[in-house]
């Protein structure tokens, strides 16, 4: 594969989207703590801009999409204007609230639902970079910051990507009515989250959530595990024991890998889905059931219809409002976002993150994901667990993911670090080039301004490259860069 050809050039992907603001009012009246917060956002991808409470108006009412508003703890004496004006703005952006309680008693109840969170000082990065995530979510995906009670199913599914957008909004038109529904899509894919999301989000939210893969448990044993059994039904029933309907009364009943369900027991959940009852084994007593039945597979049941696999009665009562989940791979612009919420719940979590390079994203950006989102998450946390709060390079990537790249590619790649990288670009010169030779002497320049730039230091040149200070040091040795001398080294 040349670089020419794997420079984001395939038109099947999907076009670039409108960006998302990455901007941040500061409202603050203390300079020095402005000046605290205006670093922390700028190292959390931000663009901050500082203003004050009586001279944000202007701020607030221009053109600019604000990703957040920050407010210092200043609401109680100093914000009169402020609030006035976040109070005169329908389509306000989502606020963050930092400084100690009492300092926000007096901030008036009909803005609370603006709130994505308060932070005291100082300022922890897990909170705020969560408030910093859940903000971007609500902008990728037009919900206005009222309907913050939906935020949890935006963080759940996450993507800005036009069918992600859609998912949501079916979640939330079938969410209110008790219809069965049917989840399709890949392994991987977030089924299970379209379900508990449908849950949540329902009047049975109080309710068990319960869930069953069908295809995990052998088919005699399958009944048993959903309707129950009593004492002495079977070799080995030693007590009476409530099935998967029971323990789901009043929830939502979740049948995953229903595709795989022996048709025998497809007979009998076609029955509970008709009558509402269902008897345990071993019993003649009958019982009713009031679950809410949510059905997922991988498979293509139209052609298993046909191969006489599974029955067109049941295919028709459960796919009364069907869900597809798109494959990773249609909606690779939603990765930043993808790895964003994964490094956030981990750091939540009190565990290490990581963060990827441009350059290592435009290679994820090339690999086609068969294992979907699952996939993307057990990469994250393998990375996370071996470059603990690090940057990932494309060489740090395992092996499957840099295959068909060269070498030669994957330092063009780490050249092009400032451009985007869904729409990357190189210009080659009429007379061609020596790609080898252009890249090492690139590299080698950037290599040298960073040491500039840094004093010597190799750490913070690493930092500025966007790399690990082993990375830099091999390089250096590669193209026999040496230091002024050794003092220059921390």
């Amino acid at each position: 594969m040349t670089l020419q050809e794997t420079i984001f050039t395939d038109d099947t992907r999907e076009d670039s989207s409108a960006a998302l603001p990455d901007e941040v009012l500061l409202v603050v009246q203390d300079t020095g703590r402005a000046l605290r917060m205006e670093t922390i956002l700028d190292f959390l991808g931000c663009r901050p801009r500082i203003t004050s409470p009586e001279q944000c108006t202007e701020s607030l009412m221009g053109e600019t999409r604000w990703l957040s508003v920050m407010v210092s703890d200043c609401v109680s004496h100093q914000s009169v204007v402020l609030l006035d004006t976040l109070s005169r703005i329908k389509t306000s952006p989502p606020l963050i609230l930092a400084g100690a309680a009492e300092a926000f008693s007096g901030f008036p109840d009909a803005l609370h639902p603006r709130v994505l969170g308060r932070l005291d000082y100082p300022l922890r990065y897990p909170a705020l970079s969560a408030c910093l995530q859940t903000a971007r979510h609500l902008a990728a995906t037009g919900v206005p910051a009222e309907k913050a009670q939906y935020q949890e199913l935006y963080r759940s599914l996450v993507g800005y990507h036009r069918t992600m957008q859609r998912i949501r909004e079916l979640i939330l038109q079938v969410a209110i009515t008790d219809a069965n529904v049917l989840i399709l899509g890949e392994t991987g894919t977030g089924k299970e989250v379209v379900a508990r999301s449908i849950h949540q989000c329902s009047s049975r939210r109080g309710k068990p959530f319960v869930a069953v893969n069908c295809g995990a448990i052998p088919g005699d044993l399958l009944e048993s595990e959903l309707f129950g059994h009593e004492k002495g039904a079977f070799t080995g029933a030693i007590s009476s024991r409530p099935g998967r309907f029971e323990l789901a009364q009043g929830g939502t009943l979740f049948l995953d890998e229903i595709g795989d369900m022996p048709v025998p027991m497809q007979v009998k959940i076609l029955r509970v889905l008709q009558e509402r009852t269902f008897e345990r084994v071993g019993s003649t007593k009958t019982l009713t059931t009031d679950v809410r039945i949510i059905a997922a597979t991988h498979r293509d049941l139209d052609l298993a219809i046909r191969e006489g696999t599974f029955r067109e009665d049941l295919y028709y009562r459960l796919n009364v409002f069907p869900i597809e989940m798109p494959p990773l791979r249609s909606r690779l612009r939603d990765l930043p976002l993808l790895i964003d919420e994964l490094v956030s719940r981990m750091e939540a979590e009190g565990r290490s993150g990581v963060r990827f390079s441009k350059a290592a994203l435009k290679v994820l950006y090339h690999y086609e994901w068969p294992g979907n989102v699952r996939e993307l998450a057990n990469l994250v946390e393998r990375l996370a667990i071996m470059f603990p709060a690090e940057t990932v390079s494309p060489d740090d990537l395992p092996g499957k993911f840099r295959s068909g790249f060269s070498e030669q590619d994957l330092q063009a790649f780490s050249m092009v670090e400032g451009a985007d990288p869904m729409s990357a670009d190189i210009g080659l010169p009429d007379a061609g080039l020596d790609l080898k030779e252009y890249v090492c002497d690139l590299e080698t320049r950037l290599i040298r301004q960073a040491l500039d730039r840094s004093g010597g230091v190799v750490a913070h040149a690493a930092k500025l490259l966007g790399m690990r200070r082993t990375t830099l040091v091999e390089k250096m040795r590669k193209y026999g860069i040496q230091r002024d001398d050794e003092t220059t080294e921390s």
